[in-house]
């Protein structure tokens, strides 16, 4: 299993963590030690699951808005989005609890004509107030004659949005586009036209489910 490469210090230390509570207790040998030494590999393997970047593949098209995030779609709603999207746009909102693949996806191919970082605050992901007043990340990608977005929102757990996107470069659906840590959400922006897919509950999958089909 191939794991993010944000991550791999993350693993490290938990792995390094629990072979030395696993060397204590082979040395002690008490009931307290080798629970801990339990706790933290399982903390471990949890760790190592949580950083997992599987391969996805499924429909690719122009028309097509794919998944960038893992999670349950909480919120699908018609917004005013004048920054990138130039007024009216259908905000489909997907939530990442700690079990989710963190690797967000493009959803669309074209070209990054939009970059914003805004902090924030912390607040749960899946609150509607987590749209505006969280630490986010945004994203436009200009696929002329349709403009889609991707914002990365921080959550209560969630203290580091990482995007690789650049202004001006080429992206293609489907491929890498960053990762959020320990939980979060992705709202996904797309023209007001556009016939959505997936229903409140639904559990779409990054690179491989159709959120939305372009006019």
């Amino acid at each position: 299993m191939s794991v993010a490469r944000e991550g791999l210090p993350f693993i490290f230390g938990a792995c390094a963590a629990a072979a030395a509570a696993v060397v204590l207790a082979l040395v002690v040998r008490g009931v307290p030690a080798w629970t801990l030494a339990v706790v933290l590999t399982l903390l471990a393997a949890w760790v190592v699951y949580f950083f997992r970047d599987p391969e996805r593949t499924g429909p690719r098209g122009d028309r097509l808005v794919i998944a960038p995030a893992d999670g349950k779609v909480v919120l699908i709603t018609t917004v005013d989005e004048p920054a990138f999207m130039g007024g009216k746009a259908t905000r489909i909102s997907i939530f990442m609890n700690v079990f989710s693949v963190h690797v967000n996806r493009y959803p669309v191919s074209g070209s990054v004509t939009y970059l914003k970082y805004t902090p924030g605050k912390f607040l749960h992901a899946g609150t509607e107030q987590a749209s505006v007043e969280n630490e986010q990340s945004a994203v436009g990608i200009d696929a002329p004659p349709r403009k889609v977005m991707v914002r990365q929102i921080a959550g209560a757990i969630a203290r580091r949005i990482i995007t690789y996107a650049a202004l001006n470069e080429r992206v293609v659906q489907g491929e890498r586009m960053g990762l959020i840590r320990f939980g979060s959400r992705v709202d996904v922006y797309v023209p007001a036209s556009a016939a959505v897919k997936v229903q409140i509950g639904d559990h779409p999958v990054a690179g491989t489910t159709v959120l939305a089909e372009l006019p």
